[in-house]
């Protein structure tokens, strides 16, 4: 397993800087994505038609720019979640963790004892398919698969502190568009309740195990800079919109342009 270029950046004090890969199930989108100069590529099966077949050629073209893949898998599985770190993912973000007791059971599933209770395969594609002793395997596993849980609703928002001791956390990463929908705010921009959640979780953070926050660049619910977020603490975000959103975009300027030049 490579170096994760995330982890790293996570244990400097930095921010990680990662987008999100959308709904083209391409690994090339990955490619553009390293090439473009970002730290992760951010790979959601929560909202996309993904199979785990394109998850592992993103994967791969991942390892080949330098970039670390995180997926976000539809929901917390065990056995979904191994068939993920076995394939090679260095990144796992867990969705809507309630409590700290899912915050436990994702540690579980994702860390090799004496720190979990991940399943063993000794030829998986993690472990070069055996190639690496499993001894070792089992340590690079542990010290370089990221893990993220998100706290999108009341419940984990009220249990912030406990979820906050749980070790084996790398990243608890705020959902503000479920987030600001629990509070009561959603379409509202820099609502003081939201502000509030997110001063809560950072303190919680501060005397916790270790974890970094995690939150998204320019979101409508909270909009802060990347510089203005690493202020706050943060050390993951990703950038928005979507390759598909941009690329929108710029096809209805450019169309648009060319139509108004014409007259």
């Amino acid at each position: 397993m490579q170096p994760n270029r995330v982890k790293k950046i996570l244990k400097s004090g930095g921010i990680a800087m990662g987008t999100y890969v959308g709904g083209i199930a391409d690994p090339q989108i990955v490619e553009i994505i390293g090439h473009a100069g970002f730290d992760a590529a951010f790979i959601d099966m929560e909202h996309t038609s993904f199979d785990l077949s394109t998850v592992q050629l993103m994967v791969m073209a991942a390892e080949r720019v330098g970039v670390t893949p995180i997926v976000r898998p539809p929901g917390f599985d065990p056995a979904f979640l191994l068939r993920l770190l076995d394939m090679g993912v260095q990144g796992v973000q867990i969705p809507h963790i309630t409590d700290a007791n899912a915050a436990r059971e994702a540690v579980k599933a994702v860390r090799y004892p004496p720190l979990g209770e991940r399943g063993m395969a000794g030829a998986s594609r993690a472990s070069n398919f055996g190639a690496l002793p499993l001894t070792e395997h089992m340590r690079q596993s542990n010290e370089e698969i990221t893990l993220a849980v998100m706290i999108e609703d009341l419940p984990s928002l009220d249990q912030i502190e406990e979820i906050a001791q749980v070790e084996g956390i790398d990243i608890v990463a705020i959902g503000p568009s479920d987030m600001s929908r629990a509070l009561g705010v959603a379409g509202s921009s820099d609502h003081p309740k939201m502000a509030a959640a997110v001063d809560r979780v950072r303190a919680a953070l501060a005397k916790g195990k270790g974890a970094r926050l995690a939150l998204p660049t320019h979101h409508a619910a909270f909009p802060r800079n990347a510089k203005q977020l690493l202020e706050l603490g943060v050390g993951y975000t990703n950038f928005a919109p979507s390759p598909e959103a941009r690329l929108l975009k710029v096809l209805r300027d450019q169309i648009s342009a060319e139509r108004k030049a014409m007259g």
